[in-house]
C-alpha cells in the first residue's frame, strides 16, 4: 500500500500535472497563436500601455493615451473613416461625371458647328481646282481679253 501511495504522489500526480501544464501552455497556446489575427493584436496594445503606465511611476504623455484610445476603439474609428472616404469618393465621382458630360456636350456641339451640311460625301474625282478667269490677254487678237484655264507662258 505504501508503495502504491508513494508511486501515485511521486510519479503519477506530478506527471499528470506536467501533462496538464504541457496541454495548457504549449498545445492550447500554439493553437491560440495560430488563430490570432492582426485585429486582436492591435486591440491588445492598449492593455499593454495601461500595464506599463501602472507599473512605472513615470507619467505617460497624452499622445500615448490618445493612441491607446484610438487602438481600443479601432472598430468605431475604422467605420467612421470608411464612411467619410465613401462620402468623399461619391462627391468626387459626381464631379468627374458632370465634367465628362460637359466635355462630351462641348465636343458634340463643336462637331455639329464645324461639319458642313453634306460633309459625308466626297468630292467628285474631277479637277481639284477649277480654272479661273485671269486678267487681260497678252495680245489684242485674243478676243475679249480673258483667258479661261491656266495661264500660258
Amino acid at each position: 500500500m505504501w508503495k502504491a501511495f508513494w508511486r501515485k504522489w511521486t510519479l503519477d500526480k506530478p506527471a499528470a500535472f506536467g501533462d496538464w501544464l504541457w496541454q495548457v501552455f504549449v498545445v492550447e497556446l500554439a493553437a491560440r497563436l495560430d488563430r490570432l489575427t492582426l485585429r486582436e493584436v492591435i486591440a491588445f496594445i492598449p492593455v499593454v500601455i495601461l500595464v506599463v503606465a501602472y507599473a512605472h511611476s513615470i507619467p505617460i504623455p497624452p499622445e500615448l493615451i490618445l493612441v491607446g484610445d484610438l487602438l481600443a476603439y479601432i472598430d468605431i474609428f475604422s467605420i467612421i473613416l470608411l464612411l467619410s472616404l465613401v462620402g468623399r469618393a461619391a462627391a468626387i465621382l459626381y464631379a468627374v461625371r458632370r465634367t465628362a458630360e460637359q466635355v462630351l456636350g462641348l465636343v458634340s456641339w463643336a462637331r455639329m458647328r464645324l461639319l458642313r451640311p453634306d460633309s459625308r460625301h466626297r468630292r467628285t474625282s474631277g479637277a481639284r481646282n477649277p480654272g479661273r478667269l485671269f486678267g487681260r490677254a497678252k495680245t489684242d487678237d485674243d478676243g475679249d481679253g480673258l483667258i479661261y484655264g491656266a495661264a500660258s507662258a
